[in-house]
């Protein structure tokens, strides 16, 4: 015999799920033993952890105290930097008129530390002068040195007005005896505060290259969007930008006005903080205002700088104070008390499952373990790939979708029990069932996912991890509710214990009123043999509950049509 349509439905779903489990084991197993990035336990956050705490201290020209407006954009990208997502529950916060705090869970790395207090001020320059670090020359003693002090003496003013930014006018004899001076390795040398309308001598980031580039043409404030990404045509990391309207006419022009000229002329470097990370030539017109920036990237590195320069250049430079370890806010008895909670919870709810559904409650417990199994290996993924912390927020979110998800199942239940009332089979009722209640469980499943993508977006970042945990979960909530616990229902509808109503399955059409023999026809429950007198009692007060007017008219009629029974003891 031919396995019916639901059944294989039903195993197709739950092989599925199986499926499912499987291969987010098999990504968090990747992250665990091959990338060695993630871990069997989801990361906690600062207020049931602990984790470092930076305490930067703000630098001004003049010494002046920062303004309150600097400050609060400093936090404001900074927070950005540290925790794009908002999950990470990083805090960043203001202390006295000049320090900004940043509290970070578990230790901070150094790459970390780098992208908080990069100002990452971005210009666009071009090339006019290039040269070695370390090219040598001869004093008048005859002493060989590799930076020769410049003659005071020198002209400093171009002789002729440069025309454009890549004008070689802008060398001055000064400029040029400077450029032959710079060493690389000075640290008191500070190209990140050259003038924007003035040449600058700089070099790579890593010292290998020494330049004389023209004025700004371009700066920070004209990039939209930055990305990271392998580049497959020389299988190298970089940072794909993308400029403002006003930041793409200027770009065209500078591309128009680079290609085909002679190196160095043809080159434009992308400056970060004074020194030049990449210096590309320009081999082609570049007129969508989506630029590229090539160089020593890896992936970390190239991430590090999309970030920095995505959310922005810091209005101001900042020195680290102190760097200290700090301990949990609440602590490992917290998260205790948290989980035990959860756990008094699905208890509470086992229990009432129970008692109501008999039978039927183990299908909800069964579907709590594995939305359970999915959520934790789910929040272990989005810790390694996204750097997510649960915090004590967050396992209150877990918490309260308990509640929810047992809304589902109650939801389900109570329509298979109401197709039952109406005479049909259990196998019917189940399918009828699902019908109908999956469209009121989408409602109200939608309105959950709704309130916490709100909160999610609106509320302060303390509380973005009760949103995130919400959301997530209604949505696997969803997922069991149509991959596990209604396959599991097409299943057991078709056993014995289920199929036939057993007392203790839940599903007793007697117990529960099941008298309606169709729409239009009403028809009393019978007594059999065996039949208590409690439960017929409870079953016809359930039928007569469930009549409507029409139908007790009907059922009136029908009494009074009948013919008296005749009296056998009685006279004709």
């Amino acid at each position: 015999m031919a396995t019916s349509s639901p059944v294989r439905h039903a195993w197709r779903a739950l092989i599925g799920l199986l499926a499912i489990i499987g291969i987010l084991f098999g990504v968090n197993a990747l992250g665990v033993y091959v990338f060695q990035q993630s871990t069997w336990a989801p990361e906690l956050a600062l207020d049931l952890q602990g984790g470092t705490q930076i305490i930067l201290a703000a630098q001004t020209e003049d010494g002046a105290a920062p303004t309150s407006e600097q400050l609060e954009q400093a936090v404001t990208i900074m927070r950005q930097r540290v925790d794009a997502s908002g999950v990470g529950e990083a805090d960043v916060a203001t202390e006295g008129g000049r320090n900004i705090v940043v509290q970070i869970p578990g230790t901070a790395d150094e790459e970390t530390r780098e992208r908080i207090q990069a100002s990452a001020q971005l210009q666009l320059r071009p090339v006019i002068f290039t040269g070695s670090p370390a090219t040598e020359f001869v004093g008048e003693d005859g002493e060989t040195t590799p930076y020769p002090t410049p003659d005071p003496s020198l002209e400093a003013t171009p002789t002729a007005q440069p025309s454009n930014a890549s004008d070689p006018s802008w060398v001055t004899p000064a400029l040029q005896a400077e450029f032959l001076a710079y060493n690389c390795a000075d640290e008191n040398n500070d190209p990140a505060n050259a003038p924007a309308d003035q040449p600058l001598i700089t070099c790579e980031t890593d010292g290998s290259v020494k330049y004389i580039l023209g004025p700004v043409e371009i700066d920070g404030t004209a990039i939209d969007d930055a990305t990271f990404g392998l580049d497959t045509t020389n299988n190298q990391w970089s940072v794909q930008l993308t400029l403002d309207t006003e930041g793409t006419e200027v770009f065209g022009e500078v591309s128009q006005r680079l290609y085909g000229a002679t190196a160095p002329l043809n080159q434009f470097a992308f400056v970060l903080d004074g020194n030049v990370i990449s210096a590309p030539s320009m081999n082609g017109l570049i007129l969508d205002g989506r630029p590229s920036i090539t160089g020593n990237f890896d992936q970390e590195s190239s991430k590090a700088l999309a970030d920095q320069l995505k959310y922005g250049a810091l209005p101001l430079s900042f020195t680290v104070v102190s760097s200290d370890t700090i301990s949990a806010t609440l602590g490992s008895q917290q998260l205790q008390i948290g989980l035990i909670a959860g756990l008094i919870g699905l208890a509470l709810v086992a229990l009432y499952s129970l008692i109501s559904y008999r039978a039927l409650g183990f299908v909800i417990i069964a579907s709590l373990i594995v939305m359970g199994v999915l959520t934790y290996v789910m929040l272990c993924i989005l810790s390694w790939r996204m750097g997510f912390r649960l915090s004590l927020a967050g396992v209150a979110g877990l918490i309260v979708t308990i509640g929810f998800t047992a809304d589902s199942f109650i939801v389900y239940f109570e329509r298979i029990r109401d197709e039952l009332r109406d005479g049909k089979s259990i196998t019917g009722a189940v399918e009828d069932g699902w019908a109908r209640a999956k469209r009121t469980i989408y409602i109200s499943k939608s309105i959950n996912i709704l309130a916490a993508v709100v909160l999610y977006i609106l509320a302060d970042a303390t509380v973005k991890g009760f949103a995130f945990t919400l959301g997530l979960t209604t949505l696997i909530d969803i997922l069991i509710f149509v991959i596990f616990t209604h396959p599991v229902m097409q299943l057991l509808a078709r056993t014995r214990f289920f199929g036939q109503g057993h007392p203790l399955s839940g599903l007793d059409p007697t117990a529960l009123g099941a008298v309606y023999h169709s729409r239009s026809e009403f028809r009393a429950p019978v007594a059999t043999e065996g039949t208590k007198a409690k439960r017929l009692a409870r079953s016809r007060g359930e039928a007569e509950r469930r009549q409507t007017i029409a139908e007790r008219k009907q059922a009136e009629i029908a009494a009074a049509s009948k013919p008296a029974p005749k009296n056998p003891g009685g006279n004709d």
